[in-house]
């Protein structure tokens, strides 16, 4: 009896169990929970990994225990949802993107957990399949990236010989006439890929069957017994570098044939550019503006060689020529220079682009002796103009009054020269009517001196009303000006001319 009891209830307990292992969820891809990589993440945040699945952690990272798995899983299966992508995740299946890698990444969602498994062809391999796989999918992304590039990358072993190129390089090769990538028919000289180990190296390139340089930028990188060479094209740099010395070229032989002194200082205040005629004008050695002295020993120079003004003050000195540097800066210096030797300079300072300054010096000594002798004539002739008893006025074309003695201010109690604007005809003649008796030729005068082209010298009489009868006579001149005399008479008014001849 005990016996049956016995068998009863182990058979009880077997069939216990087989209903307990029938009720057991079924692991994806018959895999043990504890093979290959499965992985429990409540939200962003890992709750548990398998064995394997934590050697894979164990070297990730990331903002979040799902940014650092995604990483990881990244180079096979690069379209894996982001944090919030897997926050809002259902069930899915995402494959290799690799055709030929047949693993697997299942996501499925249970309540608030998230169930992640990494399946692989050979399940009792998943960590050692899943890094092969992770080399050979980083290893076709590389492989792309260098073939792809837009420029030449080679790599030589240590006796010089080419071990690898890309497809650009072996488009070059081609393209100068190289068939092969060895070290006879290399395409960069061996001495250019030793000099770019220090550091970038330019190197030209002749294309079969002409004589145009193709300009490159080398640089060489060591890593053991291999060397990886780089190629850049720089043939737009080195055009606009051409261009850019042609065109100071052309700037310093159009500068030298000006005769006015430029001296050019850079944004460090330093001499950068001069022209012949500096020389000439400072008496400055070629040798010294040829060592590029700074602002302030320029102007040092300049005064030593007596060729500005001596300071009155030296100690000041240092401070004035500190605004002159300021003042020039803002392009607002300007300054003639009266210098013993009777030689007059007109300085000016202009600023230039990245903070360089020019200095302007023009020798205007001519100039000066020409205004000067044209001054003293103007004032020769006003003097022999004021000796005459005659009041003598002159319009120009356009009616504006533009000389006059001083009989002319005494006689009708004006001063034109303390006007601030200009005095006109029409002005004179409401002076002069205010001062004589009525008479229609004032209209008359008018019109002589405002008419164009051909005109004859015409006279009338006026009265004033304290000085009596005065003759005017109105004389045309050159460039259609005209001179208007007043000459006090005797007697009685009389009239003799008429405006028939005007």
């Amino acid at each position: 009896m005990t016996f049956v009891l016995l068998c009863a209830a182990l058979a009880a307990a077997v069939g216990i169990a087989f209903v307990m292992l029938g009720q057991t969820r079924p692991v994806s891809n018959r895999q043990s929970p504890d093979r290959g990589m499965h992985f429990l993440f409540r939200d962003c945040d890992l709750q548990h990994a398998s064995p394997d699945g934590a050697a894979l952690m164990s070297g990730a990272y990331g903002e979040t225990d799902w940014h650092a798995l995604r990483a990881m899983l990244a180079p096979r299966f690069p379209n894996l949802p982001d944090d919030e992508g897997l926050r809002t995740l259902d069930t899915t299946t995402i494959a290799a993107i690799d055709p030929l890698d047949r693993g697997v990444v299942h996501l499925a969602r249970e309540d608030e957990i998230i169930r992640v498994a990494v399946t692989e062809t050979d399940a009792s391999e998943a960590p050692t399949a899943h890094t092969i796989r992770s080399l050979q999918s980083e290893n076709s992304i590389l492989r792309l990236a260098a073939d792809e590039a837009p420029y030449p990358i080679w790599m030589v072993n240590e006796t010089e010989h080419v071990i690898w190129c890309n497809h650009t390089y072996e488009a070059l090769a081609n393209t100068h006439g190289v068939a092969s990538i060895d070290t006879d028919d290399s395409l960069f000289p061996l001495d250019t890929l030793k000099r770019a180990r220090n550091g970038s190296v330019r190197a030209k390139l002749k294309t079969a069957g002409d004589d145009v340089n193709h300009w490159y930028d080398v640089t060489a990188i060591t890593s053991g017994a291999q060397t990886v060479c780089h190629a850049v094209d720089i043939n737009a740099v080195i055009q606009a570098e051409v261009a850019q010395r042609n065109f100071v070229q052309t700037l310093a032989k159009t500068f030298a044939q000006l005769s006015i002194g430029l001296a050019i200082f850079d944004r460090n205040r330093q001499l950068a550019l001069f022209n012949p005629a500096i020389v000439d004008l400072t008496s400055l050695p070629v040798e010294f503006l040829s060592a590029r002295p700074d602002l302030s020993t320029f102007f040092d120079r300049l005064r030593d060689n007596r060729v500005m003004p001596e300071p009155k003050n030296y100690t000041s000195w240092r401070q004035e020529i500190s605004n002159v540097i300021a003042a020039a800066t803002h392009g607002s210096y300007q300054e003639t220079w009266t210098l013993d030797t009777g030689h007059t300079y007109r300085v000016s300072g202009r600023p230039h682009p990245d903070g360089a300054v020019a200095f302007l010096i023009e020798d205007i000594t001519a100039e000066i002796a020409l205004t000067r002798n044209f001054r003293a004539e103007l004032e020769l002739g006003q003097s022999v103009m004021d000796t005459i008893d005659d009041a003598i006025v002159v319009f120009s074309a356009a009616g504006v009054l533009t000389f006059c003695n001083s009989a002319y201010r005494s006689l009708w109690k004006l001063d034109p020269d303390n006007s601030f604007a200009d005095v006109t005809i029409a002005d004179s003649l409401k002076a002069w009517q205010s001062q004589c008796q009525p008479d229609p030729d004032w209209s008359d005068m008018r019109d002589f001196v405002m008419k164009l082209g051909e005109r004859e010298h015409w006279n009338t009489t006026v009265l004033h009303s304290e000085l009596g009868p005065h003759r005017v006579d109105l004389t045309p001149i050159v460039s259609g000006a005209t001179v208007v005399r007043f000459n006090a008479l005797a007697g009685p008014r009389i009239k003799e001319g008429a405006l028939a001849s005007v």
